[in-house]
């Protein structure tokens, strides 16, 4: 097998972000709206405590987000329905989600994206929150 030269995080983000398609805040909110999106929250707990959370965001922890939103899986989420599933991933500041955005394509869900600027963005743009 073949070792690949080392890749810095900056570089590997920058490369996994050419492949998606993120989605503004208002965007993405208007989507989640109009039943088009699964908002999935993978802020740690001490965040969501201090800075609250979106209603309606399906809140998975990021350790379980593989688990949680594979269609085949036998611990799926309940909202985890089709790989056709737009999933709009949502971390702090918008850098982890789109890592994990990437891992969900490797799932096969082909329209896994995540959230510009994360929860910060969000809250910024005057979007629902609750405590």
């Amino acid at each position: 097998m073949a070792v690949s030269a080392p890749v810095g995080i900056d570089e590997l983000l920058e490369r996994v972000r050419e492949g998606l398609d993120r989605v503004e805040p208002k965007d993405a909110h208007d989507a989640a709206q109009a039943g088009e999106a699964l908002l999935v929250d993978i802020r740690y707990a001490a965040l969501r405590d201090r800075d609250g959370l979106i209603p309606g965001a399906l809140v998975v922890e990021r350790n379980e987000l593989e688990w949680r939103l594979d269609p085949q899986g036998s611990h799926r989420a309940t909202e985890a329905t089709s790989h056709d599933l737009h999933v709009v991933v949502i971390c702090n500041e918008g850098y982890a989600s789109s890592l994990a955005a990437a891992s969900l394509r490797q799932l096969g869900l082909h329209r896994a994206t995540d959230l510009t600027g994360g929860f910060q963005a969000w809250r910024a743009a005057g979007l629902p929150v609750t405590a």
